[in-house]
């Protein structure tokens, strides 16, 4: 009740704008008459729920405890589906439809036709006519991409639908219009050819030398099996030979009731929602002849290997690839063939032991990486693959073409797991990681949303198990603790590792460094037990370790104004922001905000930037390092995330209510007592000389690594380090510049969450109040803001070694900065979701030439500008001149004429729902309230947040559209193919580039 009560206050704070500005927002917006609503008719009762003394069909063949809280289903028609009510968020409701047909059950000429379906459902159907899905959704106050989606894998097709402040209306019509797209789609040649262009597009947006690495690595691992030619995008010549008769009778063969799944978890009542599915499913019929799933087949081993028992599994297919940009990686894998199980609980318990068995083996790797080992990193994973095969991958990262040397070192830690059992502590430490998080789950099961818990049961659905309570799963974790001892797991892990076939994919840049045969004999190879990485496991108690400092003094304690929080200020200067609830049961988050951010950083230092972000936790603090840290937080769960934004250093952490102390020791101590180990430092270093070049490989990863710099006009400090930069990297620079920087800037702590508030703020006395007063940040560097490009009559060209049909293109506005023009941001936000809507209309749905086109809004709220607008979409390189015209056209037309009020509906309702949906974690709180102590603007312009995303007039959208699209020019980017010239403009844009998209299919 409490979680409630403070849900219902925090939702009032953002309700209560809506007071002030309604009579405002009613003239501006001069709406018509509202009409009368028709009557919902009345949903039948449920026939085919299953009641109590009969096993739910999910659960049959299992032991597993059901849980409860779940309803099941299973109609005549065989359509099976389960539901529930949870209020997370509250008055949301999330649908998924789940058909058990996937990219394993096309027929050779039917690849792509599973994802092609999943498009064409969006398309047309029996309520929805062409392209009107992504606007009815919108208006039911769905975000399209979040809210609405859907996926194809192997083995399934779900689609996905969350409706935010939902009612008996709503229900109705999120079922009716699901029900129409799901058994009625409009499935011709017309449509076919629509949606073509786009899973084409899709499929380029893809590809590339990733793509053509994933594609050699599912032929070799899945030889002879039907995954090993099934992706779910398809192949060019199934998806251009498409026809509207062809995918109907897929569609046929798999979309039919029995076929079919539906999970609704959601804040209404389990029965209506029952009723809602049968009401809208209960009498469809499939049509034609039903298909038959083919055999998915199984890793077999070369013809004449032996298969004895406890015998290392035959060395099959192994394969390498050349490519030029990307980083050495290794990968073989022990294959088992695939089978349906009986989810019993013994079976919980040996699939535990396997990942209580894994994660001491990925421990040892992880410590000899971080000492300095020949590999980055490596990891073992067991997986069960699209119910084609149960497999143990061992994956690594060679630093060196010396590739033999690392599989050696790999293979020798393993090679001691299998020889010899754990130690009883190795095994305690991992048994205590995964209880603090199964009983981590246990206090979070209230505020587990709908979303999550649906699709948690679709996953369930397609692997063929069940699904359990936190409660179970934590009580049969505890009760199998008999169980864990050395000479268990050591039987665990050697059953990892035996299997029918052995197979391998290792990827080089380099032409010549290995072939199949020198991969087989290093795999032959015998490998040497080496019990060196072996940790030690007695743990490290925070009692031990020193004080930050003397224990500060609290110079000010006062709310801030809002909700219950206060505001603690210590005479060292460091405030802090501490509100105690009870909304996220055992749930806090902590953040630290302090130092310049990207201002500290120019030319000469620009490098250590992204190497502080991937090395500057991992380098210590006071006597302890990166495995003492580690042993530390065993039994607890600590964070350590780092990030540097445009102003401000940010450490944050999500943690329990019982470590929330710890956690504050842990921030301080690294801002007040810093270690500086050079090892991370080094391999922070080498990973990103190995990530360099992979930059290259596609447009998407050259915006990545060259559009802030591009943008700033050169910004040195927004370059990402190329190898001669990252070549001046050493431990002692990195200390040079980092050490200062941790002193440097006030220091702004917010603590939200469930916790003993007076306990805390005495914590935060001991911990950030006993820290050393702050060095200021230099005037010159407080100063610092982004520049931006310098006007250019044409693009400026950047260009990428990838496939030679990939482009992408960018089209920037400067915008502004500051929390004194906050309110104006948010009103920008709608305008650019308006961009983004027609932008997306215009290249994806008329021309189909870009799947993903994106607007989004920048605007730095601790610095006075920077801020921009930017739209992003890849596409070929012929589509980028058409790009530019269309945001051009766009822009333009959007400050010359105001959009109509249906136009804003469709983004102000989804962005008023997300914010409502939102408002009800933490998160939402800390995030707008970050920076409070420092500008109290915040707090103010909290409580108007919710107005000024969700309440506008089309005039207001024209005047900021002439502001910032019409009175400046912007920056435009082409990324192209080396090689390639930037097209000249066409002469007509969108309307005509379906037909350019036509001529170049037909190539």
């Amino acid at each position: 009740m409490t979680s409630n009560s403070r849900v219902a206050r925090a939702l009032a704070l953002l309700l209560a704008p809506f007071v002030l500005v309604q009579p405002l927002v009613a003239q501006q917006n001069q709406a018509a008459p509202a009409e009368t609503a028709p009557a919902t008719p009345p949903v039948p009762a449920p026939q085919a729920l299953q009641g109590e003394g009969e096993v739910p069909w999910l659960y049959r063949g299992s032991d597993v405890p059901v849980d409860d809280k779940w309803l099941f289903g299973e109609m005549k028609n065989g359509l099976r589906y389960a539901v529930r009510r949870n209020g997370v968020p509250p008055r949301q409701i999330s649908i998924r439809v789940r058909i058990d047909a996937g990219s394993l059950h096309e027929t050779d000429s039917e690849q792509g036709f599973a994802h092609l379906l999943e498009h064409l459902l969006f398309r047309e159907s029996k309520y929805l006519g062409q392209a009107e899905a992504i606007a009815a959704w919108q208006r039911l106050g769905a975000t399209f991409g979040s809210d609405t989606n859907a996926e194809t894998s192997p083995t399934h097709t779900v689609y996905k639908l969350d409706i935010p402040d939902i009612n008996d209306a709503k229900l109705s019509e999120s079922f009716k219009l699901l029900s129409g797209m799901i058994r009625e789609p409009v499935l011709n040649d017309a449509n076919v050819a629509a949606e073509r262009p786009i899973v084409l597009a899709e499929k380029r947006e893809r590809g590339g030398a990733g793509q053509r690495m994933a594609d050699l690595t599912r032929r070799t691992f899945f030889a002879g099996q039907r995954l090993a030619t099934r992706n779910p995008i398809g192949i060019d010549e199934t998806l251009k030979a498409a026809e509207g008769k062809g995918v109907k009778a897929f569609y046929q063969r798999w979309y039919r009731p029995e076929n079919t799944v539906i999970v609704v978890a959601g804040d209404a009542d389990p029965v209506l929602l029952a009723g809602l599915v049968e009401q809208w499913f209960g009498d469809w019929k499939g049509a034609g002849k039903p298909g038959v799933a083919p055999d998915f087949g199984d890793p077999v081993p070369p013809a004449g290997a032996t298969d004895d028992a406890g015998a290392p599994a035959p060395i099959g297919e192994l394969a390498i690839g050349v490519e030029p940009d990307l980083p050495r990686s290794l990968t073989y894998a022990v294959m088992r063939p695939w089978r349906p199980v009986q989810d019993t609980i013994v079976y919980n318990e040996g699939l535990l032991l396997d990942a209580v068995a894994q994660a001491i083996i990925n421990r040892r790797l992880e410590s000899r990486a971080r000492g300095g080992g020949s590999f980055l990193y490596a990891q073992v994973q067991q997986d069960d693959i699209s119910r084609s095969t149960d497999a143990t991958f061992v994956t690594f990262a060679p630093l060196t073409n010396d590739w033999q040397a690392a599989l050696a070192d790999v293979r020798s830690v393993i090679a001691d797991a299998l020889a010899n059992p754990p130690t009883q502590e190795e095994i305690d430490r991992e048994v205590a990681e995964f209880d603090v998080v199964f009983a981590n789950e246990v206090e979070q099961e209230s505020v587990q949303s709908g979303s999550n818990l649906a699709n948690n049961l679709v996953n369930a659905v397609d692997i063929r198990e069940t699904v359990a309570a936190p409660k179970v799963v934590l009580d049969v974790f505890r009760g199998m603790k008999p169980r864990l001892t050395p000479q268990e797991v050591l039987e665990h892990t050697r059953s990892l590792f035996e299997g029918v076939v052995t197979r391998s994919v290792y990827v080089t840049p380099t032409a010549g460094e290995a072939d199949a045969a020198a991969l087989r004999l290093a795999l032959a190879r015998e490998a040497k037990a080496d019990g060196s990485a072996r940790l030690a496991a007695q743990s490290i108690s925070f009692d031990e370790l020193p004080r930050v400092g003397a224990p500060g003094t609290i110079a000010s304690q006062q709310p801030l104004g809002v909700l219950e929080i206060e505001q603690v200020d210590f005479a060292n200067g460091v405030k802090a922001l501490v509100w105690a609830n009870d909304a996220e049961p055992g749930r806090v988050t902590v953040r630290v905000r302090f130092g310049a951010g990207y201002r500290a950083f120019d030319k000469d230092n620009a490098a250590y930037a992204p190497i502080g972000e991937a090395a500057l936790v991992g380098s210590g603090l006071g006597e302890l390092g990166q495995n003492e840290i580690d042993r530390l937080a065993t039994g607890r769960k600590l964070g350590f995330d780092f990030s540097i934004d445009d102003a401000v250093f940010t450490f944050t952490a999500q943690t329990r209510s019982e470590d929330v102390a710890d956690q504050l020791y842990l921030f301080a101590a690294k801002l007040g007592m810093p270690r500086w180990d050079p090892d991370p430092v080094i391999r922070a270093k080498a990973a990103a000389e190995l990530a360099y070049n992979t930059y290259s490989t596609s447009p998407g990863g050259v915006l990545n690594r060259d559009l802030e710099y591009l943008v700033t006009g050169g910004e040195d400090r927004f370059a990402t380090p190329d190898p001669a930069a990252l070549e001046q990297v050493t431990p002692e620079g990195f200390r040079k510049v980092w050490e200062p920087l941790l002193k440097q800037g006030p220091i702004e702590v917010l603590v939200f969450g469930e916790f003993d508030q007076p306990a805390i703020i005495e914590q935060l006395r001991k911990t950030f109040g006993a820290l050393p007063p702050r060095d200021p940040i230099p005037a010159d560097i407080a100063a610092r803001v982004p520049a931006f490009a310098a006007t250019a009559e044409r693009p400026a060209i950047a260009t990428h070694r990838g496939d030679a049909n990939q482009a992408a293109a960018v089209v920037a506005w400067p915008s502004g900065g500051g929390v004194a023009s906050l309110r104006e941001s948010r009103q920008l936000e709608i305008l650019t979701q308006l961009f983004n809507n027609r932008l997306l209309e215009a290249l994806r749905e008329r021309a189909g030439a870009s799947y993903s086109p994106q607007v989004f809004s920048k605007w730095p709220e601790d610095l006075p500008s920077g801020g921009r607008i930017t739209a992003v979409a890849q596409l070929e390189p012929e589509f980028v001149p058409v790009f530019f015209a269309e945001a051009d056209r766009i822009a333009k037309d959007l400050a010359a004429n105001p959009p109509t009020a249906d136009e804003l509906a469709r983004v102000t309702e989804p962005l008023a729902q997300l914010i409502r949906r939102a408002s009800t974690g933490n998160q939402f709180w800390l995030f707008n309230l970050e920076g409070a102590t420092g500008d109290p603007q915040r707090v103010a312009l909290l409580r108007t947040l919710l107005a000024d995303y969700s309440q506008t007039s089309p005039q207001v959208m024209q005047f900021l559209a002439d502001r910032y699209f019409a009175k400046g020019s912007p920056f435009r980017l082409a990324v192209l193919p080396e090689g390639q010239k930037l097209a000249e403009a066409p002469a007509t844009g969108a309307a005509n580039a379906q037909a350019g998209r036509a001529d170049l299919i037909g190539r």
